[in-house]
């Protein structure tokens, strides 16, 4: 006879809360525990469909997976907010039920993965702004179907949807050249992630199509989140480096840290500083002066997700990388 959830609880030594945390893949206990109990699971004959209904759906489900490396990028921020509200819109529309979860670096992968195909996971949209190519083996070792959210690797062929981050961030500089007439700065993050190279990428396309030289712009490498950012460039402008007098943010979060920085040591936005972020954040119309930001359609990056996961869960076909483009969006501090 299988073992019951509350036998598997007495057996271990853990709470029947736990487990059940533990089996229903949700937060509240440390990835050793989750392993233990998986483990367990499977070796005592567990009937995995003994799950909470709503996780068996007559048709299955879906995951919505975050993963999480070092946690400084991938947080609570409203763009993530943002991309999650566009899946759970285009989820209600599928037979699937929706099972949303985090999976943190370190975890045991291939022994989740392996759980979910015995309560009938039938798709995942996986979260990858944080991941390194490295990070995908177990995700594609799974065969499960799969899409691959804000981020792509060259070295593999899987369905991919992500911001065209080249394109807006060429936007941008392209926009503080013509406006400022002058070569702008570059606030790079200093966490290193694909979205931010990418960005970077465009950013020196737009320097070297406008007759500048790369090697001639000022860049400072800040923190991305507006306290790191601010109290990076409060070090730099107590070391009195040089300053430009425009500059491209590889996201919000560092754009909002360093006007904060810049105002503080007495420099008027965009009179002697103008900043263009990325993004479009709630933040940026809060700011005073409000953002200059490249505006990323967040919501359907989400919905454009979903619905592909559909197509290549109900059909064969080649892998396909979806890039969505960008606006400019004007405000001030420009």
């Amino acid at each position: 006879m299988a073992i019951t959830a509350k036998e598997l609880a007495k057996l271990l030594g853990l709470s029947e809360a736990a487990v059940s945390l533990a089996l229903n893949r949700k937060p509240g206990v440390s990835t050793a525990t989750r392993k233990k109990v998986i483990e367990a699971a499977k070796e005592y004959g567990y009937d995995f469909s003994k799950l909470h209904p709503a996780e068996i759906h007559k048709n299955g489900s879906i995951s919505y997976v975050i993963y999480k490396k070092h946690g400084a990028v991938v947080s609570d921020t409203s763009f993530f907010n943002h991309l999650m509200e566009g899946i759970k819109d285009a989820a209600q529309l599928l037979p699937y039920y929706l099972n949303i979860c985090c999976i943190y670096e370190g975890e045991d992968i291939p022994s989740l993965l392996d759980a979910w195909l015995h309560t009938g996971c039938r798709g995942i949209v996986l979260l990858g702004t944080e991941m390194k190519f490295k990070d995908m083996g177990p995700f594609l070792n799974a065969g499960i179907p799969m899409v691959l959210l804000d981020n792509y690797f060259e070295e593999i062929a899987v369905d991919s949807v992500l911001i065209n981050n080249i394109q807006g961030a060429y936007s941008a500089a392209n926009y503080l050249i013509r406006k400022r007439r002058l070569q702008p700065g570059y606030l790079h993050s200093s966490y290193s992630i694909s979205n931010f190279e990418e960005r970077a990428d465009g950013f020196y396309k737009a320097i070297r199509n406008n007759g500048m030289s790369a090697s001639r712009s000022i860049v400072h490498r800040l923190s991305p989140s507006v306290d790191g950012a601010y109290a990076d460039m409060k070090e730099l402008l107590l070391q009195n480096e040089p300053l430009a007098s425009c500059y491209f943010a590889d996201n919000d979060l560092i754009a909002a840290g360093a006007c904060r920085a810049f105002k503080e040591a007495g420099y008027e936005i965009p009179r002697d500083i103008a900043i263009v972020g990325f993004d479009d954040m709630p933040l940026c119309v809060c700011h005073e002066p409000p953002l200059t930001t490249i505006n990323v359609p967040k919501r359907y990056m989400g919905q454009m997700a979903v619905n592909r996961l559909y197509e290549i869960i109900n059909r064969e076909s080649n892998p396909i990388k979806i890039e969505i483009s960008t606006t400019m969006q004007y405000r001030q501090s420009c």
